[in-house]
C-alpha cells in the first residue's frame, strides 16, 4: 500500500458513497485508477465490506449497554462454544476478549428493558459465564468505525 491507498481509505471511511469521480478529484486520480485501487484493496482484504451506519434517529429509540463478562473457567472447547453462541446473538454489536478483571466485553443494542432482561437471562444461562456487569449508555458523544491511518 502506498500513501494514495491510505488517503483513499481515509476518504472511504468518512463516506463510502463518494463516487469514483469525486474520489479521483480529491486524490488527483482518474475514475478508473480509483476503481482499480478499490478493487485491489477489496481483493486483498484491506476493505472488508461496506455498510450503512445508522443515524441517531434510529439508534436513539433503542437501549445500548456495555456488558463486562467474567468467565467461570478457561477450557478451550467451552470457550469455542461460547464464542460461537455470542457471535450468533443479533443484539451483540461488539464482542472482544480483554485483559483485567473481566474476560470479555460486549456492546449490546436492545429495544427496551424487557428485551435486555431476556438477553441477560440467556447470557446468564451460558455455562462459561460466572458473572456479568452491565452499564447502560446514557448518551453517545462520539461514535466511529474509522481506523486512524496515521
Amino acid at each position: 500500500m502506498d500513501r494514495i491507498d491510505y488517503a483513499l481509505l481515509a476518504l472511504l471511511q468518512e463516506d463510502s458513497r463518494r463516487t469514483a469521480d469525486k474520489l479521483g478529484e480529491e486524490l488527483g486520480l482518474s475514475r478508473s485508477a480509483v476503481t482499480r485501487r478499490i478493487q485491489s484493496l477489496t481483493q486483498d482484504g484491506i476493505i472488508a465490506k461496506e455498510v450503512a451506519v445508522l443515524g441517531d434517529r434510529v439508534r436513539a429509540g433503542r437501549m445500548a449497554a456495555i456488558v463486562n463478562l467474567q468467565f467461570d473457567r478457561h477450557k478451550p472447547r467451552e470457550a469455542d462454544q461460547f464464542k460461537r453462541a455470542i457471535r450468533a446473538l443479533p443484539e451483540v454489536q461488539l464482542f472482544v476478549l480483554i485483559t483485567g478483571a473481566s474476560d470479555a466485553l460486549l456492546l449490546v443494542s436492545v429495544r427496551d428493558m424487557e428485551h435486555f432482561n431476556s438477553f441477560a437471562d440467556e447470557l446468564a444461562s451460558m455455562p462459561l459465564v460466572r458473572r456479568y456487569e452491565t452499564s447502560f449508555i446514557k448518551r453517545t458523544e462520539k461514535f466511529t468505525t474509522a481506523v486512524p491511518l496515521e
